[in-house]
């Protein structure tokens, strides 16, 4: 009877394979970050104040790898990214500018506050109160060393480019003054034309009138002698 039992065969589960309905191709998603370079990066938590709340209240908005990214061919846009864990859904989206200060939260050495008048990271821009929380004092103070050259390298960008337009102003307004003394010249010659053609007309005139004088004289003297 074991002998039996050893023979019997377990039957195999069928391979079924089902074909999909509709073929999706797969879509290349741009986010942006292809066109930017990381200068930092740092798992954190980050918060935002609800002022909205009754009593208004700091609410974590996500736990992940903030950025802090720099355009590749305008190196005066810098901003700061991160997206939460798995989702990978956007809790901060703003452009660092030579204005934003951070500051201690609560005394802490290891977390950061700072005000934002735009951020994207609910599509539309809001200003927002945010904090953020490092792990340990050293990463936090990487991340605001990085922040702190972020803010001057796009102060020194912003100085640059209003010189490049104040320069810009000066040669258009050289080149209006030469233009204005081109002009001023090309008048004098017209006048100066014009009054040459005045004395040459007059001259003509007073040629061809000396010249019909003579021919009158002659005319008289002529006409004695025929009388002669």
């Amino acid at each position: 009877m074991a002998d039996e039992k050893h023979d019997e065969v377990t039957p195999s589960s069928p391979d079924i394979h089902f074909e999909p309905i509709v073929k999706l191709q797969a879509v290349e998603i741009k986010t942006l970050e292809e066109e930017e370079e990381v200068l930092f990066t740092m798992r954190a938590k980050l918060f935002r104040y609800a002022s909205e709340a009754d009593p208004a209240e700091w609410k974590e908005r996500g736990v992940g790898d903030v950025k802090i990214l720099q355009h590749k061919t305008d190196k005066g846009k810098i901003r700061v990214l991160m997206r939460r864990d798995k989702t990978l859904k956007i809790c901060a989206n703003h452009y660092i500018t030579p204005y934003m200060e951070l500051k201690p939260n609560c005394g802490s050495d290891r977390a950061w506050v700072w005000s934002v008048t735009a951020d994207f990271a609910d599509e539309e821009p809001k200003a927002e109160l945010l904090a953020i929380r490092f792990a340990n004092a050293e990463n936090a103070s990487k991340f605001k060393n990085k922040f702190d050259e972020a803010k001057e390298l796009v102060r020194e960008r912003l100085e640059t480019k209003g010189e490049e337009k104040a320069d810009s102003g000066t040669e258009s307004g050289k080149d209006e003054e030469d233009s204005d003394e081109v002009a001023e010249k090309l008048g004098e010659l017209t006048v100066s034309d014009d009054k040459k053609s005045g004395e040459e007309k007059a001259e003509t005139e007073g040629t061809e009138k000396e010249e019909k004088k003579t021919e009158e004289t002659k005319k008289e003297e002529a006409g004695d002698e025929k009388k002669e």
